[in-house]
């Protein structure tokens, strides 16, 4: 087991019986057990956690997760929707505690392995705000001891925003802990460091290492003169309410960690596992509750304070693809792992831990989360979330559609005069009046299968909306008509005259 988000391999185990335990969804509107917690937002149009839709979305995933329980033998698990900053659905399935048949919960507590990461982003991007450090500034100027032998001969300094995306070169471990469940201190870590060299240059490629984050918590350590386990309490799990999660504590409350299943059909129960100088890679404890709250504070914008953690630029940053895996179908941003599912980009964060795995996954522009957290090694968190995405997450979307999208201004059958074929000197564009809207082609281009629609804003103007970034994609479209003059289309600052119809 390794710390990390990847997609771990399918396997076949038997049999046993989950205990079902449903959330009291009607209760679970984030932050009611933390003054902390930001204000509720208003009323959505659509009582979430009620409508049909997602109702039977959760009785077909239930249906299916029932089935991975038996047939699989998975111990247990617990998953939860969050629409916004509301908590739609939380269930848990299997056990705890296979041997004293202890029901899974959403309070059920799991190491949560590399999600840890996301906090060690979180807390670099308050010192940023606060000036105490820059995502530019090399590691060096904080920690002097940090002088491994480079993969070149002209590499240059790793920086610390090189660490949190992923692209430091860095080796992914620094010693034998996922063998012997003995991870270095911090001082031990100085001195494995000493005997290293980087398998790559700095930003040559996405390479996933939970060496590079353990040094961005001591970073954290030195420029604060606090332990990273404190810091974060103090400055993130404090002001979102998670009084649920801790660092490297054997808690009340944590489920038992079970190995993969053996070719006999045995599991080993694994001890509890100190990530000592690495808990800024992997040492939280959560549980679906806490991580709930979380996943609702990446949608709130506003400026940093109380349980808004960071501000909304630096979320924005944080969420942005920084560097990408060689076959361009995942990378990082700052923390954050980001993925394409179903030609939708989410991010978040997956974890492995000895008997733990577990996964998070944001898609931004719905405000919609899934959780899944395990309590086994073999249960392929990803695919479980994957699925829970495409029932329960797309149902949830699909009834807060009409809360989140701006009221759209209604169509004025006039419009349909600035329809027509116009022209400038770098080339002709369409505008085509379909029903009751207007679309953008390249006469001589195959754009015909997705044209640009010129979204209503009222006052004669429009907004070009395209798939892609290029262009003026987001900006004003205007038509200006005066006597004696064709038509002209303004997109931007540029414009274009209309030569048919004249």
């Amino acid at each position: 087991m390794r710390t990390c988000n990847r997609v771990h391999r399918r396997r076949t185990l038997p049999r046993i019986r989950g205990v079902i335990l449903a959330a009291a969804v009607a209760s679970s509107v984030l932050g009611a057990q933390s003054q902390a917690q930001a204000p509720a937002p208003p009323a959505r149009a659509t009582n979430v956690a009620t409508d049909p839709d997602v109702l039977g979305a959760e009785r077909l995933f239930s249906a299916w997760m029932d089935g991975q329980i038996a047939y699989r033998g998975l111990p247990g698990i617990v998953v939860g929707v969050v629409s916004d900053q509301q908590l739609v659905w939380a269930r848990g399935f299997g056990y705890a505690d296979v041997k004293a048949k202890i029901p899974m919960s959403p309070e059920t507590k799991f190491r949560m392995a590399s999600h840890s990461k996301l906090f060690t982003a979180i807390a670099i991007m308050q010192l940023r705000e606060e000036g105490k450090l820059r995502l530019d500034d090399p590691v060096e100027r904080y920690l002097p001891w940090f002088k491994a032998a480079p993969a070149g001969d002209d590499d240059g300094q790793i920086t610390i925003e090189q660490l949190l995306s992923h692209s430091s070169g860095l080796q992914r471990e620094a010693g034998d802990h996922w063998v012997s469940y003995e991870f270095p201190t911090a001082d031990q870590l100085k001195r494995l460091y000493a005997d290293r060299k980087a398998a790559f240059a700095p930003s040559v490629r996405w390479k996933y290492s939970n060496l590079a984050y353990s040094v961005a918590g001591m970073v954290i350590e030195q420029v604060t003169g606090q332990k990273w386990a404190a810091y974060v309490d103090r400055n993130i799990f404090q002001p979102l309410g998670m009084t649920s999660s801790s660092v490297d504590n054997n808690v009340n409350g944590l489920a038992v960690p079970y190995a993969r299943r053996m070719p006999d059909g045995t599991r080993e129960v694994l001890p509890f596992v100190d990530a000592r100088g690495m808990a800024a890679a992997t040492g939280i404890t959560s549980n679906l509750t806490d991580m709930a709250r979380f996943v609702s504070a990446n949608f709130r914008r506003g400026a940093r304070g109380g349980a808004q953690v960071v501000s909304s630029g630096s979320w924005r940053e944080m969420h942005r693809v920084r560097s990408v895996e060689e076959n361009w179908t995942s990378g990082s941003g700052l923390g954050y792992d980001i993925s394409r599912i179903n030609n939708r980009t989410w991010t978040g964060h997956g974890g492995g831990y000895p008997g733990n795995t577990t996964q998070t996954f944001l898609q931004l522009d719905d405000k919609v989360g899934v959780i899944v957290l395990t309590n086994t090694n073999d249960s392929n968190p990803g695919d479980i979330a994957r699925q829970l995405i495409a029932t329960v997450g797309a149902a949830v979307a699909k009834a807060t559609v009409p809360a989140q999208k701006p009221a759209a201004v209604a169509w004025d059958s006039t419009w349909a005069r600035f329809a027509g074929l116009y022209r400038g000197r770098g080339g002709d564009s369409h505008v085509v009046l379909l029903n009751q809207k207007l679309v953008v082609i390249t006469p001589n281009g195959a754009n015909v299968d997705n044209p640009v629609e010129l979204v209503p804003l009222g006052g004669g103007r429009f907004r070009f909306t395209a798939p892609t970034g290029g262009g003026v994609v987001g900006e004003v479209v205007r038509f200006v008509e005066e006597p004696g003059r064709p038509m002209r289309m303004y997109t931007g600052d540029s414009w274009i005259d209309r030569i048919s119809p004249p």
